[in-house]
């Protein structure tokens, strides 16, 4: 069975996505841990990213620093956080977290709820500040 990150990238469900190449894809985390938190995924679905080919971990690397650059442009913080966890979904990702303080990657924390329309202009602002 497809993972929820397959079925966004076959656009079987809908995603807020933000950056996208032949090779991986950026999207809004839906229940994020701050505003711009985002999840950055190779096409190719691996469940661990340590199985993930050389090329695409460093092409997913690449990719995330690309995305990184342009949530840093529209979302005020002091740095983007990354972490990989890869327990909830079955399919290699880097979470993307733009953040003040530590506590801002607190993944115990409760997460945002942010309308379809908030996340669609974040989106938005995101995305025409992303350079690939």
């Amino acid at each position: 069975m497809a993972s929820i990150f397959t079925r966004i990238i076959n656009r079987e469900i809908p995603a807020h996505i933000i950056a996208e190449t032949d090779d991986f894809i950026a999207f809004l985390d839906i229940n994020p841990l701050v505003e711009g938190h985002c999840l950055a995924v190779p096409k190719v679905e691996i469940d661990y990213i340590f199985d993930l080919p050389d090329d695409t971990m460093l092409g997913l690397h690449r990719f995330a620093k690309k995305v990184a650059a342009g949530i840093e442009q529209v979302i005020p913080c002091q740095r983007i956080g990354v972490t990989v966890i890869g327990l909830e979904v079955p399919h290699a990702h880097v979470h993307l977290i733009p953040i003040q303080v530590m506590d801002d990657m607190n993944f115990a924390r409760p997460k945002l709820c942010p309308g379809s329309e908030e996340l669609a202009q974040t989106a938005i602002k995101i995305k025409e500040a992303i350079s690939l």
